[in-house]
């Protein structure tokens, strides 16, 4: 008499909890590299997708799947700038990167860790960078490997990756400020800012920014702003009372950390609409970017 065997069991991957405990790593990268959580968010799914397509024994003979996985997205980021730059050139407007609040994810795996390369000014500059500099930077500059690692992931020769990650130092040296002390917290000229705007006092906001700063506003044309950047401190101080006289009774501030920084945002019937980012030097306010595309502002409307 012969018996039926049972179900063969599927043996789980040993490996699983390890290469999973990566995706926080990754979307840290990713996010760096595109500006947008929600396209690192796509490109890390795509790295996984591709690790599971592999056979059990192709990923058994990975000596290093935590390598293996960052050389993927990596590659899978370097694809995406190359062609956003095409994609953005019939953007409406100026393409801002997408900020981000602070510990508001609800999944841990998923949070950004936030510190001055996710600053808004400094993703700005990482913007004006060609892909290949943009993540021979970030690689080498701000997660350390080695040139080696990041010449088979570019494409380049090593040599080539250092000519790369210089050049993007000299961009970001170039966009800094120039060194000056205050006594005065960015997180206080931030407040100012937002009370001298609701009691439409000019006079205080021409003083709190900078004569030569910019307002650059993102819309994507899904919503209503400026298009063109505003130059000049007190023009930007003339825009915001024009814009009190005009929306501040429907509209509510609240103080946000945005990206690390010190924020703004704008909420219409509770729910948030605009979010301010701000680049302070000194006492003054250098940038102010305003994020209005509601595709960029997910992660804020839906904590």
């Amino acid at each position: 008499m012969t018996t039926r065997s049972e179900p063969e069991q599927v043996r789980p991957d040993p490996g699983l909890d390890a290469i999973m405990s990566e995706r926080r790593h990754l979307i840290n990268l990713a996010y760096r590299l595109l500006g947008s959580l929600a396209e690192a968010e796509d490109a890390v799914q795509e790295t996984y997708t591709r690790w599971y397509a592999m056979s059990r024994r192709q990923r058994d003979a990975i000596e290093s799947p935590g390598a293996w996985l960052t050389t993927v997205a990596s590659r899978i980021c370097l694809n995406q700038l190359r062609s956003a730059r095409a994609r953005r050139e019939t953007y409406v407007g100026d393409w801002i990167p997408e900020p981000i609040p602070d510990g508001t994810v609800a999944d841990p795996a998923d949070q950004v860790t936030l510190d001055e390369s996710v600053s808004l000014a400094f993703l700005v500059v990482l913007e004006s960078m060609t892909p290949a500099e943009r993540v021979a930077f970030i690689l080498h500059d701000v997660f350390c490997h080695p040139f080696a690692e990041v010449a088979e992931i570019v494409g380049r020769t090593p040599a080539a990756c250092r000519q790369l990650a210089s050049s993007a130092r000299r961009r970001i040296r170039a966009a800094q400020p120039s060194a000056t002390t205050s006594a005065v917290r960015p997180d206080d000229v931030v407040r100012d800012f937002k009370r001298a705007w609701e009691t439409k006092d000019i006079t205080a906001l021409i003083g709190l920014l900078d004569p030569t700063a910019t307002a650059t506003a993102d819309s994507g044309g899904l919503a209503s702003t400026f298009l063109d950047p505003i130059e000049g401190g007190e023009q930007i101080a003339r825009v915001w009372a024009d814009l009190a006289d005009r929306r501040l009774d429907t509209m509510t501030l609240q103080e946000r950390t945005v990206n690390g920084q010190p924020g703004l945002v704008a909420l219409e019937d509770g729910v948030i609409v605009t979010v301010f980012a701000f680049e302070v030097t000194g006492n003054r306010i250098k940038h102010i970017w305003v994020i209005r595309n509601p595709d960029k502002l997910r992660p804020w409307t839906t904590i």
